[in-house]
């Protein structure tokens, strides 16, 4: 994931981390659908598609924890 994708996904507001994120939980189930059926070109998708997970997750952490501390 390159850094300007890192900055958008941080740049969001909890709503719309928490959209994507079932997005790409969907497209990740998709792709976990085609790799059990032999038909994904490209494995490393899979590992992807949990890396962008992992940081869509940190970054809704992140904002609620700032918001906590701003209460």
């Amino acid at each position: 994931m390159k850094s300007k994708e890192k900055k958008e996904i941080f740049s969001k507001t909890i709503d719309e981390l928490k959209k994507l994120l079932k997005e790409t939980r969907d497209e990740l189930f998709n792709i976990k659908l085609e790799f059990s059926q032999n038909k994904l070109k490209n494995p490393k998708e899979l590992f992807w598609k949990r890396k962008k997970i992992a940081v869509i997750l940190t970054a809704v952490r992140e904002k609620e924890i700032s918001d906590a501390k701003n209460i």
